[in-house]
């Protein structure tokens, strides 16, 4: 579980982040949402200790982030998967290679034992014989799983994703999305999600963290966003057509 207290973030004279209070739990999808320049990337880089915050505290499993020493936050790093929003693979290795990469930097495990482990996660993200390709030579939704498989090779027990459906079709996504939900629930991850899309809200939020202006403005599930009469996320949330019309449908039918 991550538990945030109170936590303030600013640059110079400008205050992003303004006092936020929330919890992620293990074995569900939390997801980030608000306009651009809400704080979402802000806190996001503060929950994986990118940011330092002035006030406030970020625990994990009541572990306060900031008092860790040395090699107390290398362990805690290693407890972390990390995906980028535009998957970061490093283009000149192949996808075994960029999976690999987290074994070899944090563990002293033999090649073997590293490549068992490698052929174990590209097996559950659907790549199993794309060892040896280059990231140039898949798709967009390959990459991201790729991506995700990297994340996951060391077991971690947080996954923060950046925008992982950034640039992918709705029915990529959607294969993106499942996959992200069915990995946290099997392994019992306490995954974040910072995401535009609302597509993802409606089929994986768990949990969903509304920021404007720096503070929390709403908490809820996807459920409880169609019930919602928060104008602030109606009015994000519900701003196409589409939405909207689903958001009616969902309250004529429970009403």
């Amino acid at each position: 579980m991550i538990e945030v207290k109170d936590l303030h973030k600013g640059f110079g004279d400008v205050q992003v982040l303004k006092g936020i209070t929330t919890t992620f739990e293990p074995g569900k999808t939390s997801l980030i949402i608000g306009q651009s320049g809400s704080g979402k990337t802000v806190f996001l880089k503060s929950l994986i200790g990118l940011h330092t915050p002035e006030e406030g505290t970020i625990a994990f499993d009541g572990r306060v982030n900031t008092k860790f020493t040395n090699e107390e936050k290398r362990q805690w790093r290693q407890e972390i998967g990390m995906v980028f929003q535009g998957s970061a693979l490093f283009d000149s290795q192949t996808v075994e290679e960029n999976v690999m990469f987290p074994l070899k930097m944090f563990t002293d495990q033999s090649q073997s034992e590293m490549l068992d482990r490698v052929n174990f996660v590209l097996n559950r993200v659907n790549l199993e014989n794309s060892n040896h390709k280059l990231p140039a030579e898949l798709s967009g939704g390959m990459q991201k799983r790729v991506a995700i498989a990297r994340a996951i090779v060391m077991n971690p027990k947080y996954l923060f994703c950046d925008e992982p459906n950034s640039g992918l079709d709705p029915q990529t996504a959607t294969v993106i999305d499942n996959l992200i939900q069915e990995i946290t629930d099997e392994y019992k991850i306490t995954t974040v999600i910072n995401t535009h899309d609302m597509n993802s809200v409606m089929e994986i939020g768990e949990k969903i963290l509304f920021l404007k202006n720096g503070i929390k403005a709403w908490e809820g599930t996807n459920e409880e966003i169609f019930k919602t009469d928060n104008e602030a996320v109606v009015g994000f949330v519900y701003s196409s057509n589409l939405f909207k019309k689903v958001r009616v449908a969902y309250l004529n039918e429970t009403n």
